[in-house]
């Protein structure tokens, strides 16, 4: 094979995992970011970014995400699945983000492929339960204002890898949602994930066709409105229904 001779220097690489934990309250999809401070010529600064850092040299990606997550949030065992990997160039054209990450990591970087997980979670006080000690918040989706390196657009890709996810498995959907939940909660969060407005009469009519869906003879309780009926997803007849 012929060599042929290459200028332009190999790229010096670190690697990193940044998790994309996206949890529904029944108003609002929402999306765990965690605080940074740092400082620039002189000037403090504070933002937000997903929880993210490089990996170990003696850990699987898994692992790290797992790691990086815990340390991050203090969150354990959640499902996270890889869904896309950044290594665009211009990750780490802001000297911002590229001192904070030296003067954090005590190592020099050039540039950084980043591995992108993401979880779908049920917002409760279980989880919420010391996300504080780890300035790590809940954020609505409209509310993200610009964050660290390219989290915005990691968030972006990851909203549309959900809607084209669920199209294939719409059992995912339900991690969103508490074990027992309303219609109005189930149409709410598909207006949410696909930014448009559905009309109730035909969700009705949708949701009469998920035979997964069952209605329950429970029905809310102390609300100011008219009583709306639960609902629960089966995970069994989903099973059976979905061969």
């Amino acid at each position: 094979m012929q060599n042929v001779e290459q200028n332009t220097p190999l790229a010096n690489n670190h690697i990193s995992v940044d998790c994309v934990v996206i949890g529904f309250d029944g108003e609002q999809l929402k999306v765990l970011l965690v605080k940074r401070a740092g400082e620039e010529e002189g000037e403090v600064f504070h933002d937000m970014k997903l929880p993210g850092s490089l990996i170990y040299m003696d850990e699987d990606l898994d692992e790290a995400a797992q790691r990086v997550l815990n340390e991050l949030t203090g969150l354990k065992n959640v499902n996270l699945m890889q869904f896309k990997a950044f290594g665009s160039k211009n990750r780490t054209t802001d000297p911002r983000d590229v001192h904070w990450l030296e003067r954090a990591m005590q190592s020099k970087v050039e540039r950084i492929v980043t591995i992108a997980y993401l979880s779908l979670v049920k917002i409760d006080r279980t989880l919420n339960r010391g996300l504080d000690e780890y300035m790590a918040n809940w954020v609505a989706l409209p509310d993200i204002k610009a964050l660290a390196f390219d989290h915005n657009l990691i968030i972006k890709e990851a909203i549309t890898y959900i809607r084209q996810y669920i199209e294939f498995n719409p059992s995912s959907l339900f991690d969103l949602l508490p074990r027992k939940f309303t219609a109005s909660q189930l149409r709410t969060l598909y207006e949410l994930l696909y930014g448009k407005q559905i009309d109730v009469r035909n969700f009705h009519k949708k949701i009469a066709l998920m035979e997964y869906v069952v209605p329950l003879e429970e029905k809310q309780q102390g609300v100011a409105h008219r009583a709306a009926r639960y609902y629960r997803f089966d995970k069994k007849i989903y099973n059976k229904v979905r061969r």
